[in-house]
């Protein structure tokens, strides 16, 4: 696309005759016009602004200015000189003109709402001029490309939405499933691990229970041992109340058969006392 300045009918430098001016300052201009035609930058906006400086209600000065900025491509501070121009002009014509360049301002900046409104104050205050028409029509076409390309991009950014919102309930899914899975694998090993647990607490209670069946079996033993030596102690004969046991009985007949031995052989000791000993030979 060709550049916007060449695009566009732009409105040069000038002095209106219309508007009254000082002398010097109709002498800053013509000099700062000289200057921006010989394409002096520095030169010329010296000039405009000692213009401005000599007389800041003249709209001529500070419409020239901006046009200096606009060729240079300074558009922010080329449309604030525009707008201060068209604030003070006293003519329609001086209005106009700065009107209409201000739309040039905001075509560059891609602000077509701006520019057309721009334009349609142009030619307000000039009707019949064909040059701000021109541009009223090419900003208006501008904008509807602008606002096709925006739609556009707004249902590409829909679907992008779209595809973003898909993906992530996706991911989502996924994730879930994943989890799911996870908690799935997680519950088969818990299960597994009670299972195993379960298993050694089983063999460890029949470990336990047979040890206590054998513990039991050796206490039957102890007390079957126990009764039965309990049961011999018991078939032993008991004496009865008044009666000698067998022992009593025992002891009392060797102590009767020691006290008569013991008796005889002191009534032998006695006859033998009393009988005379006779001494015979034994031939």
């Amino acid at each position: 696309m060709k550049n916007l300045l060449y695009i566009l009918t732009f409105i040069g430098c000038s002095v209106f005759a219309q508007e009254k001016q000082e002398p010097q300052d109709e002498k800053y201009i013509y000099q700062g016009n000289k200057e921006l035609k010989e394409d002096n930058f520095v030169n010329a906006e010296a000039e405009y602004r000692n213009a401005i400086s000599e007389n800041p209600t003249n709209s001529v000065s500070k419409f020239n200015l901006g046009n200096a900025y606009f060729k240079n491509k300074k558009t922010n501070e080329a449309l604030a000189r525009y707008q201060q121009a068209g604030k003070i002009a006293v003519t329609k014509s001086g209005k106009h003109k700065a009107f209409h360049n201000m739309g040039n301002s905001f075509m560059q900046q891609k602000k077509y709402d701006n520019a057309i409104e721009a334009y349609k104050n142009a030619l307000r205050n000039n009707p019949k001029d064909e040059e701000s028409r021109y541009n009223l029509a090419y900003a208006k076409k501008k904008k509807e490309e602008k606002d096709k390309e925006d739609e556009k991009n707004k249902d590409k950014n829909k679907d992008k939405d779209k595809d973003k919102d898909k993906k992530d309930k996706k991911d989502g899914k996924d994730k879930d499933d994943k989890d799911s899975d996870k908690k799935e694998d997680k519950g088969k090993e818990d299960d597994k691990k009670d299972k195993d647990d379960k298993g050694d607490k089983d063999k460890k209670d029949k470990k336990e229970d047979d040890k206590g069946k054998e513990d039991d079996k050796k206490d039957k033993q102890k007390d079957k041992k126990k009764d039965q030596s309990d049961t011999k102690k018991e078939e032993k004969p008991q004496p009865k109340k008044g009666q000698l046991s067998p022992q009593q009985v025992q002891s009392l007949l060797e102590a009767m058969n020691n006290q008569e031995k013991k008796l005889q052989e002191k009534m032998n000791a006695k006859k033998q006392k009393g009988v005379p000993v006779k001494n015979e030979k034994d031939w």
